[in-house]
Parts: C-alpha cells; sequence; structure tokens
C-alpha cells in the first residue's frame, strides 16, 4: 500500500519510542503544510499518515522529542528531529524510521 509510515528506536535503551508526537509537512510553493500528525504507538510506529491527496513533492518528519526524553528524565541535546525527504514514485511506500539516543540520530528509507 501506497504512503508515508515511520518508527522510532531508542538506541540507547534498545526500546520503541512510544508517545513521541510526529507531524508530516509537504512542501508546496517553497513552503510547508501540516498533512497529519500523530503520536507513535507502544511499539514506536506510526503505521500509515493519513494523506488526502499523495503527490510527488518533498515531505517532512518532524520528530518532537524533547518530552520524550524529559519523561526518561534524561537530558538529550535535540528538542526535535526534521527529516526531509523525496517522493518520486507514488506507487511505493516510504517507510522512515529514526534511529535516536540523547546526543545523537540517524535515519533511513526503510521497507
Amino acid at each position: 500500500m501506497a504512503g508515508i509510515s515511520t518508527h522510532i528506536l531508542n538506541a540507547s535503551l534498545g526500546q520503541p519510542a512510544c508517545q513521541v508526537l510526529v507531524k508530516l509537512r509537504q512542501e508546496i510553493n517553497h513552503q510547508y503544510i501540516l498533512l497529519d500528525q500523530q503520536f507513535t504507538d507502544a511499539d514506536g510506529r506510526i503505521p500509515v499518515f493519513k494523506i488526502e491527496s499523495f503527490i510527488q513533492a518533498n515531505y517532512q518528519l518532524i520528530f518532537e522529542v524533547a518530552d520524550y526524553f524529559q519523561t526518561l528524565h534524561v537530558d538529550s541535546f535535540y528538542p526535535r528531529v526534521c527529516i526531509d525527504f523525496k517522493v518520486a514514485d507514488i506507487q511505493q511506500h516510504y517507510h522512515v524510521p529514526l534511529l535516536i539516543s540523547p546526543f545523537s540520530y540517524s535515519t533511513y528509507r526503510g521497507s
């Protein structure tokens, strides 16, 4: 099924990051508009973002991680993580995972 999904793994704990607010935005005329926002589930996942019109465009996922680390009573460097990516083929599914720790993060295109 085509669309966009994500999940977050806290690499320092080896556990999913649950209850993290993630916003999905789409770039239109050099400005980003909010399409959807959801909290990650108990497995750190958002299985599908609600998108009315999935088109070829630049998209952005914004992971609001500050509150997550505060609930763990852990100091962290990044209050949020923004990942910009391009959807070139609307027939494909785009899974964009995030691996976080208090002072680093990484991402990749998943399957």
